[in-house]
């Protein structure tokens, strides 16, 4: 099964547009930008998967093929650990790409070799379980109000839990915040804080022990991720589970120390950032080891969601299935919608993915076949 080809789209989805509030660097996006990769092999074959691309998906297409395309043609699809192991040490070598470029290439060695076997890739990898709850996070809202009201969609929309990502502006508007999420919600209904990296130490501290007393799930990233002695001194000082490590590049050796001395207390990974399906298997297997979460980060694009949910069905070790809310806006890409029904994730049991990607919309979103 050699591969033949590796083409890949720099694409835009105009429909999509996220306030530049949402994002905190007051830059409005009009469309979201993405890669698609297509890999063939000489038997006939072929897969695809959506690719993350930073704010320029012609910049990242260039750059993934000036890189991945002579690295990859000619070798065996089948050897996916092979491939992986020689891309670290190749990338070293003056490549030097984002996190986010091997990834999508490493989900499709994955898809080949599920779809050769006749099997749904969670299956291939071995089935852990066939249904996981799903949770909702949010992007930056305006107020409180708006996070609260939020909330109240979400649950009542059955999906299991909600996670705030507050402005990060101010601790007391964070704190306010939460409070009122979850005065609106009830205490029975699950939440998690995802402040993402902008408190000093003792801030992080004081919005943790606020999250303790309202009773949240857990505090994610309130540090930058390298941050190992503040993060590891704020996990010994909360009772409150401390989540981290879906920033840090070169998965699972990054994250091998904050699982062994506890830097944090549950690992986060995912198959576009932490270097694929391989990448995020060893990161879950390697905290698993050591009885520590490994939860799942939202991948974004709802094809890379579904090769999430594939690894949720393959991991014990993680609570959720993560999506963005509201869904509408990144729902595209996919024949389908995702498959939840009433907050459950349902794995699906066709061979491969389980969905076909909508090549009509990926078509009206090129930019430029690289």
């Amino acid at each position: 099964m050699k591969i033949a080809a590796l083409d890949i789209r720099a694409c835009r989805h105009d429909s999509a547009t996220i306030p530049g509030a949402a994002m905190r660097d007051g830059q409005t996006r009009e469309g979201l930008e993405f890669l698609v990769y297509t890999m063939r092999t000489e038997d006939g074959r072929s897969a695809s998967m959506f690719g993350f691309a930073g704010r320029s998906a012609l910049g990242a297409a260039h750059q993934a093929a000036a890189s991945l395309r002579p690295f990859l043609l000619g070798r065996d699809a089948r050897d996916r650990e092979a491939i992986w192991h020689d891309w670290r040490t190749a990338d070293r070598w003056w490549h030097h790409l984002p996190i986010y470029t091997f990834g999508p290439v490493d989900c499709c060695l994955w898809l080949l070799a599920a779809e050769a076997a006749g099997e749904p890739l969670w299956r291939f990898i071995g089935g852990a379980r066939a249904q996981v709850p799903a949770y909702a996070s949010s992007l930056v809202l305006a107020d409180a109000e708006a996070y609260a009201a939020e909330a109240v969609a979400v649950r009542d929309a059955g999906m299991k839990a909600y996670k705030i990502h507050p402005p990060g502006q101010l601790l007391a508007q964070d704190i306010e915040i939460h409070r009122e999420v979850r005065a609106a919600v009830g205490d029975d209904f699950a939440l998690m804080s995802d402040p993402v990296q902008p408190y000093t130490y003792d801030e992080a501290l004081r919005l943790g022990r606020e999250l303790e007393r309202l009773g949240y799930l857990w505090l994610e990233e309130p540090l930058p991720d390298e941050a190992f002695g503040a993060l590891r001194e704020l996990t010994r000082a909360l009772d409150i589970p401390v989540v981290g490590t879906e920033v840090l590049a070169k998965h699972p050796y990054s994250v091998a120390e904050c699982i062994a001395t506890r830097v944090v207390d549950a690992v986060r990974a995912d198959p576009s950032w932490s270097g694929g399906v391989t990448g995020t298997l060893k990161t879950a297997r390697l905290a698993e080891a050591f009885h520590v979460n490994c939860e799942l980060h939202t991948t974004i694009f709802h094809p890379l969601e579904m090769v999430n949910l594939h690894l949720a069905g393959a991991i014990r070790n993680c609570s959720y299935f993560e999506v963005l809310w509201p869904m509408e806006t990144f729902a595209f890409g996919l024949d389908r919608p995702l498959p939840i029904r009433d907050g459950i994730a349902h794995l699906p049991d066709t061979p491969g993915l389980g969905a076909a990607l909508d090549w009509d919309m990926i078509d009206n979103a090129t930019i430029e076949r690289v």
